[in-house]
């Protein structure tokens, strides 16, 4: 379960969204800045993000996004299973078509303790949780130092 660039930028995102003051719309281009993440490709994870529930869209001169009401108790893997597809967690550690108890491959015995702990990880993260995490200063979404970040924020 390697998360695709689109699952980790859709995951940053939201976190940077959740640090910020709830209800206040952040522009695209602000979080693709901050991010490093292409402007035009992150606006298409954003509206996917819109339509599983997680985020408000506003347009106009004042407009963003920001996230639902409740959003910042969504656990990491239900935004993975919508970035990724419901089939994340179902799909075969070694690609092959089918892979289940009746019919498992050479790997699917010793993945499938690690898959359920991983997914009761996943779960348990929520975006509430990440975004403390961020503003503690423990963690960064960035390689930049926060110092040159707040600077840049202050635009």
């Amino acid at each position: 379960m390697i998360l695709s660039r689109t699952s980790q930028y859709a995951i940053q995102a939201l976190i940077f969204i959740a640090t910020r003051p709830s209800g206040e719309p952040v522009l695209n281009r602000e979080i693709a800045g901050y991010l490093g993440v292409p402007p035009a490709y992150l606006a298409k994870i954003m509206q996917n993000l819109c339509k599983g529930n997680l985020l408000y869209s506003f347009r106009g001169r004042l407009g963003g996004f920001c996230l639902r009401e409740g959003a910042e108790k969504t656990g990491l893997m239900q935004i993975l299973t919508m970035t990724e597809g419901p089939s994340f967690t179902q799909d075969c550690v070694l690609g092959l078509k089918v892979c289940s108890d009746a019919t498992a491959c050479p790997m699917h015995a010793k993945w499938l303790p690690i898959k359920l702990k991983i997914v009761a990880i996943l779960n348990d993260q929520t975006l509430e949780k990440l975004a403390r995490a961020v503003q503690s200063g423990k963690y960064r979404l960035t390689d930049l130092p926060s110092s040159l970040l707040a600077a840049t924020s202050g635009k």
